[in-house]
Protein backbone atom coordinates (compact mmCIF):
# COMPACT_ATOMS: atom_id res chain seq x y z
CA UNK A 1 0.00 0.00 0.00
CA UNK A 2 1.38 3.43 -0.91
CA UNK A 3 2.66 5.56 2.00
CA UNK A 4 1.15 8.58 0.23
CA UNK A 5 -2.38 7.36 0.82
CA UNK A 6 -4.42 9.70 3.00
CA UNK A 7 -5.44 8.06 6.27
CA UNK A 8 -7.62 9.09 9.18
CA UNK A 9 -4.45 9.75 11.21
CA UNK A 10 -2.99 12.01 8.51
CA UNK A 11 -6.24 13.99 8.31
CA UNK A 12 -6.32 14.24 12.11
CA UNK A 13 -2.66 15.32 12.32
CA UNK A 14 -3.21 17.96 9.65
CA UNK A 15 -6.06 19.47 11.67
CA UNK A 16 -4.58 18.89 15.11
CA UNK A 17 -7.57 16.77 16.10
CA UNK A 18 -7.94 13.26 17.46
CA UNK A 19 -8.47 10.31 15.14
CA UNK A 20 -11.69 9.55 17.01
CA UNK A 21 -13.10 13.03 16.33
CA UNK A 22 -12.24 12.82 12.63
CA UNK A 23 -13.72 9.32 12.39
CA UNK A 24 -16.96 10.35 14.08
CA UNK A 25 -17.32 13.43 11.89
CA UNK A 26 -16.81 11.51 8.64
CA UNK A 27 -19.24 8.81 9.81
CA UNK A 28 -21.90 11.46 10.48
CA UNK A 29 -21.96 10.78 14.21
CA UNK A 30 -23.29 13.24 16.78
CA UNK A 31 -21.20 15.21 19.30
CA UNK A 32 -19.11 16.93 16.63
CA UNK A 33 -19.74 20.65 16.05
CA UNK A 34 -21.11 21.42 12.57
CA UNK A 35 -18.29 23.89 11.83
CA UNK A 36 -15.73 21.24 12.82
CA UNK A 37 -17.48 18.59 10.76
CA UNK A 38 -17.44 20.79 7.66
CA UNK A 39 -13.74 21.55 8.14
CA UNK A 40 -12.93 17.86 8.54
CA UNK A 41 -14.96 16.87 5.46
CA UNK A 42 -13.28 19.57 3.34
CA UNK A 43 -9.78 18.64 4.51
CA UNK A 44 -10.42 14.92 3.95
CA UNK A 45 -11.70 15.62 0.44
CA UNK A 46 -8.73 17.88 -0.37
CA UNK A 47 -6.32 15.21 0.83
CA UNK A 48 -8.10 12.52 -1.22
CA UNK A 49 -9.08 10.46 1.81
CA UNK A 50 -11.09 7.30 0.97
CA UNK A 51 -12.49 5.17 3.84
CA UNK A 52 -10.87 1.76 4.25
CA UNK A 53 -13.80 -0.64 3.92
CA UNK A 54 -11.96 -3.51 5.61
CA UNK A 55 -11.13 -1.35 8.61
CA UNK A 56 -14.71 -0.07 8.70
CA UNK A 57 -15.98 -3.65 8.68
CA UNK A 58 -13.78 -4.52 11.66
CA UNK A 59 -15.05 -1.51 13.59
CA UNK A 60 -18.71 -2.22 12.78
CA UNK A 61 -18.47 -5.98 13.11
CA UNK A 62 -20.00 -6.35 9.64
CA UNK A 63 -18.68 -7.19 6.18
CA UNK A 64 -20.96 -4.51 4.73
CA UNK A 65 -21.61 -6.91 1.84
CA UNK A 66 -24.81 -8.55 0.61
CA UNK A 67 -24.91 -11.64 -1.58
CA UNK A 68 -27.37 -11.79 -4.49
CA UNK A 69 -27.93 -15.23 -6.00
CA UNK A 70 -30.00 -15.41 -9.19
CA UNK A 71 -30.50 -18.04 -11.85
CA UNK A 72 -29.84 -16.18 -15.10
CA UNK A 73 -28.73 -12.53 -15.44
CA UNK A 74 -29.82 -12.37 -19.08
CA UNK A 75 -33.45 -12.65 -18.01
CA UNK A 76 -34.71 -9.04 -18.44
CA UNK A 77 -36.62 -9.26 -15.15
CA UNK A 78 -33.49 -10.27 -13.27
CA UNK A 79 -31.40 -7.62 -15.02
CA UNK A 80 -33.77 -4.96 -13.65
CA UNK A 81 -33.82 -6.71 -10.29
CA UNK A 82 -30.02 -6.63 -10.04
CA UNK A 83 -30.01 -2.87 -10.68
CA UNK A 84 -32.67 -2.29 -8.04
CA UNK A 85 -30.95 -4.44 -5.40
CA UNK A 86 -27.54 -2.86 -6.08
CA UNK A 87 -28.95 0.66 -5.79
CA UNK A 88 -30.74 -0.10 -2.54
CA UNK A 89 -27.67 -1.82 -1.07
CA UNK A 90 -25.53 1.18 -2.03
CA UNK A 91 -28.01 3.49 -0.30
CA UNK A 92 -27.54 1.44 2.87
CA UNK A 93 -23.75 1.52 2.53
CA UNK A 94 -23.40 -2.11 1.41
CA UNK A 95 -21.56 -3.68 -1.51
CA UNK A 96 -23.12 -6.44 -3.63
CA UNK A 97 -21.66 -9.86 -4.40
CA UNK A 98 -23.45 -11.44 -7.39
CA UNK A 99 -23.78 -15.12 -8.31
CA UNK A 100 -25.57 -16.71 -11.29
CA UNK A 101 -26.41 -20.38 -10.77
CA UNK A 102 -27.90 -21.18 -14.21
CA UNK A 103 -30.49 -23.45 -12.49
CA UNK A 104 -27.66 -25.74 -11.33
CA UNK A 105 -27.74 -27.10 -7.73
CA UNK A 106 -23.94 -27.57 -7.77
CA UNK A 107 -23.53 -23.87 -8.58
CA UNK A 108 -25.90 -23.08 -5.71
CA UNK A 109 -23.72 -25.04 -3.29
CA UNK A 110 -20.64 -23.18 -4.50
CA UNK A 111 -22.43 -19.86 -4.08
CA UNK A 112 -23.41 -20.71 -0.49
CA UNK A 113 -19.87 -21.77 0.40
CA UNK A 114 -18.48 -18.55 -1.09
CA UNK A 115 -21.03 -16.42 0.75
CA UNK A 116 -19.93 -18.04 3.98
CA UNK A 117 -16.21 -17.59 3.24
CA UNK A 118 -16.77 -13.92 2.45
CA UNK A 119 -18.71 -13.50 5.66
CA UNK A 120 -21.56 -11.64 3.98
CA UNK A 121 -24.08 -9.95 6.23
CA UNK A 122 -27.08 -11.36 4.37
CA UNK A 123 -28.27 -12.90 1.10
CA UNK A 124 -31.07 -12.34 -1.40
CA UNK A 125 -31.78 -15.53 -3.28
CA UNK A 126 -33.64 -16.77 -6.37
CA UNK A 127 -33.50 -20.57 -5.83
CA UNK A 128 -33.37 -23.11 -8.64
CA UNK A 129 -35.99 -25.08 -6.64
CA UNK A 130 -34.28 -28.38 -7.37
CA UNK A 131 -33.10 -28.71 -3.76
CA UNK A 132 -33.37 -26.92 -0.42
CA UNK A 133 -30.11 -28.40 0.86
CA UNK A 134 -27.92 -25.38 0.01
CA UNK A 135 -30.33 -22.91 1.57
CA UNK A 136 -30.73 -25.01 4.70
CA UNK A 137 -26.95 -24.83 4.99
CA UNK A 138 -27.02 -21.04 4.65
CA UNK A 139 -29.55 -20.90 7.49
CA UNK A 140 -27.28 -23.07 9.64
CA UNK A 141 -24.52 -20.56 8.98
CA UNK A 142 -26.90 -18.04 10.58
CA UNK A 143 -26.78 -15.73 7.55
CA UNK A 144 -30.02 -13.73 7.16
CA UNK A 145 -31.73 -14.57 3.88
CA UNK A 146 -34.67 -13.39 1.78
CA UNK A 147 -36.04 -15.49 -1.10
CA UNK A 148 -37.29 -13.53 -4.09
CA UNK A 149 -39.49 -14.40 -7.06
CA UNK A 150 -39.52 -18.15 -6.30
CA UNK A 151 -40.47 -19.79 -3.02
CA UNK A 152 -39.38 -23.14 -1.64
CA UNK A 153 -42.16 -25.41 -0.38
CA UNK A 154 -41.78 -26.15 3.31
CA UNK A 155 -38.82 -23.79 3.72
CA UNK A 156 -39.37 -21.29 6.51
CA UNK A 157 -37.89 -18.07 5.15
CA UNK A 158 -38.76 -14.47 4.30
CA UNK A 159 -40.09 -14.15 0.76
CA UNK A 160 -40.72 -11.27 -1.64
CA UNK A 161 -42.40 -12.06 -4.95
CA UNK A 162 -44.94 -11.38 -7.66
CA UNK A 163 -48.52 -12.63 -7.61
CA UNK A 164 -48.05 -14.73 -10.75
CA UNK A 165 -51.25 -16.68 -10.17
CA UNK A 166 -53.46 -13.60 -10.00
CA UNK A 167 -51.69 -12.14 -13.03
CA UNK A 168 -52.44 -15.22 -15.14
CA UNK A 169 -55.99 -15.29 -13.79
CA UNK A 170 -56.54 -11.65 -14.77
CA UNK A 171 -55.04 -12.18 -18.23
CA UNK A 172 -57.19 -15.25 -18.85
CA UNK A 173 -60.32 -13.43 -17.67
CA UNK A 174 -59.48 -10.61 -20.06
CA UNK A 175 -59.30 -13.08 -22.95
CA UNK A 176 -62.61 -14.67 -21.92
CA UNK A 177 -64.50 -11.38 -21.75
CA UNK A 178 -65.66 -11.49 -25.36
CA UNK A 179 -66.72 -15.15 -25.11
CA UNK A 180 -66.63 -17.28 -21.96
CA UNK A 181 -66.71 -20.43 -24.13
CA UNK A 182 -63.77 -19.54 -26.34
CA UNK A 183 -60.70 -21.76 -26.51
CA UNK A 184 -57.80 -20.24 -24.61
CA UNK A 185 -54.43 -21.96 -24.83
CA UNK A 186 -51.67 -21.46 -22.28
CA UNK A 187 -48.12 -22.06 -23.51
CA UNK A 188 -45.78 -22.46 -20.55
CA UNK A 189 -42.18 -23.42 -20.14
CA UNK A 190 -41.54 -27.07 -19.27
CA UNK A 191 -39.76 -26.25 -16.02
CA UNK A 192 -41.00 -27.19 -12.55
CA UNK A 193 -40.66 -23.87 -10.74
CA UNK A 194 -43.15 -21.96 -8.61
CA UNK A 195 -43.64 -19.13 -11.10
CA UNK A 196 -44.76 -21.55 -13.82
CA UNK A 197 -46.98 -23.51 -11.44
CA UNK A 198 -48.59 -20.31 -10.21
CA UNK A 199 -49.42 -19.07 -13.71
CA UNK A 200 -50.94 -22.43 -14.62
CA UNK A 201 -53.00 -22.33 -11.42
CA UNK A 202 -54.31 -18.84 -12.22
CA UNK A 203 -55.21 -19.86 -15.78
CA UNK A 204 -57.02 -23.00 -14.60
CA UNK A 205 -58.94 -21.02 -11.97
CA UNK A 206 -60.18 -18.50 -14.55
CA UNK A 207 -61.17 -21.21 -17.03
CA UNK A 208 -63.00 -23.17 -14.33
CA UNK A 209 -64.91 -20.10 -13.14
CA UNK A 210 -65.95 -19.52 -16.76
CA UNK A 211 -67.58 -22.95 -16.74
CA UNK A 212 -64.93 -24.71 -18.82
CA UNK A 213 -64.11 -28.14 -17.45
CA UNK A 214 -60.71 -29.86 -17.28
CA UNK A 215 -60.97 -31.05 -20.88
CA UNK A 216 -60.93 -27.39 -21.93
CA UNK A 217 -57.81 -26.53 -19.92
CA UNK A 218 -55.44 -26.31 -22.87
CA UNK A 219 -52.03 -26.11 -21.21
CA UNK A 220 -49.10 -26.79 -23.53
CA UNK A 221 -45.58 -27.14 -22.11
CA UNK A 222 -42.79 -25.71 -24.27
CA UNK A 223 -39.36 -27.39 -23.89
CA UNK A 224 -36.97 -25.33 -21.78
CA UNK A 225 -33.38 -24.48 -22.66
CA UNK A 226 -32.50 -23.06 -19.24
CA UNK A 227 -30.71 -26.19 -18.06
CA UNK A 228 -28.47 -26.32 -21.14
CA UNK A 229 -27.64 -22.70 -21.89
CA UNK A 230 -26.52 -19.52 -20.14
CA UNK A 231 -28.06 -17.36 -22.86
CA UNK A 232 -31.60 -15.98 -22.78
CA UNK A 233 -33.71 -18.32 -20.66
CA UNK A 234 -36.53 -18.60 -23.20
CA UNK A 235 -36.27 -19.63 -26.83
CA UNK A 236 -38.82 -18.08 -29.25
CA UNK A 237 -38.01 -20.89 -31.68
CA UNK A 238 -39.36 -23.48 -29.22
CA UNK A 239 -42.66 -21.59 -28.99
CA UNK A 240 -42.69 -21.22 -32.80
CA UNK A 241 -42.45 -25.00 -33.18
CA UNK A 242 -45.14 -25.56 -30.54
CA UNK A 243 -47.47 -23.09 -32.27
CA UNK A 244 -47.00 -24.81 -35.62
CA UNK A 245 -47.88 -28.14 -34.02
CA UNK A 246 -51.08 -26.54 -32.67
CA UNK A 247 -51.97 -24.52 -35.76
CA UNK A 248 -54.87 -26.78 -36.78
CA UNK A 249 -56.43 -26.02 -33.37
CA UNK A 250 -55.85 -22.28 -33.64
CA UNK A 251 -59.19 -21.66 -35.31
CA UNK A 252 -60.53 -18.09 -35.60
CA UNK A 253 -61.69 -16.87 -32.21
CA UNK A 254 -58.98 -18.74 -30.32
CA UNK A 255 -56.74 -16.93 -27.82
CA UNK A 256 -53.23 -17.74 -26.65
CA UNK A 257 -51.71 -16.78 -23.31
CA UNK A 258 -47.94 -17.32 -23.03
CA UNK A 259 -45.81 -17.53 -19.91
CA UNK A 260 -43.29 -14.99 -21.20
CA UNK A 261 -43.04 -12.41 -23.97
CA UNK A 262 -40.22 -14.27 -25.74
CA UNK A 263 -42.63 -17.11 -26.46
CA UNK A 264 -44.99 -14.55 -27.98
CA UNK A 265 -42.32 -13.75 -30.59
CA UNK A 266 -42.42 -17.37 -31.74
CA UNK A 267 -46.22 -17.43 -31.69
CA UNK A 268 -46.38 -14.28 -33.83
CA UNK A 269 -44.04 -15.74 -36.45
CA UNK A 270 -46.02 -18.98 -36.70
CA UNK A 271 -49.36 -17.15 -36.97
CA UNK A 272 -48.12 -14.73 -39.63
CA UNK A 273 -46.70 -17.55 -41.73
CA UNK A 274 -50.06 -19.38 -41.45
CA UNK A 275 -51.93 -16.27 -42.61
CA UNK A 276 -53.63 -15.69 -39.24
CA UNK A 277 -54.31 -12.10 -38.19
CA UNK A 278 -53.63 -10.77 -34.69
CA UNK A 279 -56.02 -10.01 -33.00
CA UNK A 280 -58.76 -10.40 -35.63
CA UNK A 281 -58.30 -14.22 -35.86
CA UNK A 282 -56.17 -15.02 -32.81
CA UNK A 283 -55.59 -12.93 -29.71
CA UNK A 284 -52.19 -13.20 -28.03
CA UNK A 285 -51.40 -12.21 -24.44
CA UNK A 286 -47.84 -12.15 -23.07
CA UNK A 287 -46.24 -12.10 -19.63
CA UNK A 288 -43.33 -9.95 -18.46
CA UNK A 289 -43.66 -6.69 -20.43
CA UNK A 290 -40.14 -7.06 -21.80
CA UNK A 291 -38.79 -3.98 -23.62
CA UNK A 292 -39.56 -5.30 -27.10
CA UNK A 293 -43.23 -6.13 -26.39
CA UNK A 294 -44.47 -2.60 -27.14
CA UNK A 295 -42.67 -2.71 -30.53
CA UNK A 296 -44.04 -6.01 -31.79
CA UNK A 297 -46.53 -5.82 -34.64
CA UNK A 298 -49.13 -5.50 -33.34
CA UNK A 299 -47.93 -4.36 -29.89
CA UNK A 300 -48.32 -7.13 -27.34
CA UNK A 301 -50.73 -7.09 -24.40
CA UNK A 302 -48.83 -8.40 -21.39
CA UNK A 303 -48.40 -8.45 -17.62
CA UNK A 304 -45.71 -6.12 -16.28
CA UNK A 305 -43.57 -7.42 -13.41
CA UNK A 306 -42.50 -4.97 -10.67
CA UNK A 307 -38.78 -5.83 -10.55
CA UNK A 308 -37.79 -2.51 -8.97
CA UNK A 309 -40.36 -2.87 -6.18
CA UNK A 310 -39.35 -6.49 -5.55
CA UNK A 311 -35.67 -5.54 -5.26
CA UNK A 312 -36.33 -2.60 -2.97
CA UNK A 313 -38.64 -4.58 -0.68
CA UNK A 314 -36.19 -7.48 -0.48
CA UNK A 315 -33.27 -5.25 0.53
CA UNK A 316 -35.33 -3.35 3.09
CA UNK A 317 -36.57 -6.61 4.64
CA UNK A 318 -33.05 -8.04 4.70
CA UNK A 319 -31.72 -4.91 6.39
CA UNK A 320 -34.33 -5.35 9.13
CA UNK A 321 -33.06 -8.89 9.67
CA UNK A 322 -29.43 -7.77 9.70
CA UNK A 323 -30.16 -4.94 12.13
CA UNK A 324 -32.51 -7.22 14.10
CA UNK A 325 -35.34 -4.71 13.88
CA UNK A 326 -37.72 -7.33 12.43
CA UNK A 327 -39.30 -10.01 14.58
CA UNK A 328 -36.89 -12.96 14.65
CA UNK A 329 -39.63 -15.58 14.78
CA UNK A 330 -42.15 -14.17 12.30
CA UNK A 331 -41.52 -14.90 8.63
CA UNK A 332 -42.60 -12.15 6.22
CA UNK A 333 -44.20 -12.78 2.83
CA UNK A 334 -44.49 -9.70 0.60
CA UNK A 335 -46.48 -10.33 -2.58
CA UNK A 336 -46.70 -7.61 -5.23
CA UNK A 337 -49.30 -7.67 -8.04
CA UNK A 338 -48.39 -7.71 -11.71
CA UNK A 339 -49.82 -4.89 -13.84
CA UNK A 340 -51.96 -5.54 -16.90
CA UNK A 341 -50.75 -3.70 -20.01
CA UNK A 342 -53.35 -3.82 -22.79
CA UNK A 343 -52.22 -3.25 -26.36
CA UNK A 344 -53.41 -4.13 -29.85
CA UNK A 345 -52.84 -7.91 -29.68
CA UNK A 346 -56.11 -8.23 -27.73
CA UNK A 347 -59.61 -6.74 -27.92
CA UNK A 348 -62.11 -4.96 -25.68
CA UNK A 349 -65.43 -6.51 -24.68
CA UNK A 350 -67.09 -4.73 -27.59
CA UNK A 351 -64.57 -6.16 -30.03
CA UNK A 352 -62.72 -2.92 -30.70
CA UNK A 353 -58.95 -3.16 -30.85
CA UNK A 354 -57.28 -1.70 -27.75
CA UNK A 355 -55.09 1.37 -28.18
CA UNK A 356 -51.33 0.90 -27.92
CA UNK A 357 -49.88 1.56 -24.50
CA UNK A 358 -53.28 1.58 -22.77
CA UNK A 359 -53.11 0.28 -19.22
CA UNK A 360 -55.53 -1.00 -16.65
Amino acid sequence: MSSNRATLKKVADTLGLSVNTVSRALAGKDAVKESTRQLIEKTAADMGYVPNSMARSLVLGKAMTIGLVITNPSNPFYARLISSVEEQCRNHGYSLLLFATEENPANERTAVQTLYRWGVDGAIVVPSQQSVESWELLKRYDIPMVLINRYLDGFDCDFVGVDYEQGAYDATRQLLQTNAERRVFLLEEDLEISTVRSRISGYVRAMTEAGQGPERHLVQRVPTNRLDSSTLPWDPAAAYRAANDLMDQFVPGTAVLVGNDHFALGIYKALVEAGRRIPEDIEVFGYGNHPFSAYMQPPLSTMALPAESIGSSAVNLLMQRIDRTASSDEVSHIITPAEMILRESTRHLNGAVISAGATR
